[in-house]
C-alpha cells in the first residue's frame, strides 16, 4: 500500500497577523494535503513570526515586499533555501473580507497552477 506524502506546509505572513495572513491560513483549514499557519512581522502581531515558523514551512507567502525584507533582515539564515512568494496584497482588507478571499484565491491559484479547490 503506497504511503501518503507528508502535507505541504505553508506559512502566511503579514504585519499584524489579524486580517490578511489569518484569512489565508483559514483557506486551508481541514485541507488533506496542505497545512497552513500564519504570523506577523510587527511587535504587536497576534502571533509574531519566529525562527521556528520559518523552519516548519516548506514555502513562505508574504503579503507585501516589506514583509519579505523584514524576514530577510531578521532571519536570513533560516530563510536559506526556502521559497518566499510575494502575493502583493495591500493592507486594504478586513478579516475574511470577500474581496480579500477572492484575491487570495486568484494569487494562490497562479502560484499552484490550479484553483485551490482542485488541490484536494
Amino acid at each position: 500500500m503506497p504511503e501518503n506524502p507528508a502535507p505541504r506546509q505553508l506559512l502566511f505572513i503579514c504585519s499584524q497577523n489579524r486580517w490578511r495572513s489569518l484569512t489565508a491560513e483559514g483557506l486551508f483549514a481541514g485541507h488533506p494535503s496542505l497545512l497552513a499557519r500564519s504570523a506577523g512581522t510587527e511587535p504587536g502581531a497576534r502571533v509574531r513570526v519566529a525562527a521556528g515558523h520559518l523552519g516548519w514551512a516548506d514555502v513562505i507567502f508574504v503579503m507585501e515586499k516589506r514583509h519579505a525584507d523584514r524576514l530577510c533582515a531578521k532571519f536570513g539564515a533560516e530563510l536559506r533555501g526556502k521559497p518566499v512568494v510575494n502575493l502583493r496584497i495591500p493592507d486594504d482588507y478586513r478579516f475574511e473580507d470577500p474581496a480579500l478571499v477572492a484575491l487570495l484565491h486568484a494569487r494562490l491559484a497562479a502560484y499552484f497552477g490550479q484553483p485551490l479547490a482542485d488541490l484536494r
